[in-house]
């Protein structure tokens, strides 16, 4: 819709809902353009191009170069989204209830607190969603980041699929996930009784081929929180060499054993594999 066509809008209420909607539209994409032309700028500059340059390419001063270099928000907001983020958590029904309703661990909930405070820091809102059992999460929705494992999320364990280097994998024995290009297998360590766990973070193609969600998957409930904790702890770097393309890694965590909500340290597991170009 232009602006034209809410202008011909006859109702005043519609015409004014119709217009709030039009400006949320143009100012996210105002917002997304503003940070591109930021971090394209920050490029030019790294290349060897100095400012001088830059602003006789672009048509503006050396002065206007300066003052959009230093404003605006973190670049690394991309890596998350361009607008309110949406944080889809895989829940389970609660035991013993007659009428039990869908609930999250405390360290997923943890996993999203954490995620939020990372959107606050670059600008960006946050909100989340339980996913309740059969786990049918929409999928195919901007700005969206997804969190649980196959189990909870089994459509998932399908989409994974497009990965061509890392995945989940399940045998009498439970979920583990392996890594397709070594032949690798990671098998939670707390299944051996250790205060540690594994997970999966990438960026996988929705089904509608319009884009993309992040995925963050441990093979237990402390990875959930692991997993958040390591993109936390390395968004500038995540953003600095993938962007917004699909990429998968595996990454462990080591949490308290008195208390898996706190995570000691996070590490990659594999290499950052890039899924194209």
């Amino acid at each position: 819709m232009d602006t034209g066509n809410v202008t011909a809008i006859k109702d005043p209420g519609e015409r004014a809902r119709a217009a709030n909607k039009l400006i949320d539209e143009y100012q996210a994409a105002i917002s997304e353009l503003s940070d591109v032309r930021r971090e394209t700028l920050r490029e030019l500059l790294a290349s060897g191009m100095s400012q001088m340059a830059i602003a006789d390419m672009l048509g503006m001063s050396k002065s206007r170069v300066s003052q959009l270099l230093s404003a605006g928000t973190r670049p690394e907001r991309t890596f998350l989204g361009t607008a309110k983020v949406t944080v889809a958590v895989g829940g389970k029904l609660e035991a013993g209830k007659p009428d039990p309703g869908a609930v999250v661990s405390s360290e997923s909930f943890s996993a999203y607190e954490t995620l939020a405070e990372l959107a606050r820091s670059v600008g960006l809102d946050a909100t989340y969603e339980v996913v309740p059992p059969p786990g049918n999460v929409h999928l195919n929705r901007a700005n969206l980041i997804v969190m649980a494992g196959p189990r909870l999320l089994p459509f998932l364990d399908q989409v994974m699929a497009a990965d061509p280097h890392l995945g989940y994998l399940h045998d009498d024995s439970g979920w583990y996930l392996v890594d397709k290009t070594t032949g690798t297998e990671y098998r939670s360590p707390i299944d051996s009784g250790e205060a540690a766990d594994y997970a999966y973070v990438g960026r996988l193609p929705r089904p509608d081929g319009k884009g993309t969600f992040l995925y963050l998957a441990g093979i237990h409930a402390p990875g959930n929180l692991g997993a958040a904790s390591f993109v936390a702890d390395n968004i500038a770097d995540l953003h600095h060499e993938l962007k917004a393309r699909r990429f998968s890694v595996l990454v462990t965590c080591r949490f308290d054993p008195k208390d898996r909500r706190k995570i000691l340290a996070t590490e990659r597991l594999t290499p950052l594999y890039r899924h194209e170009g």
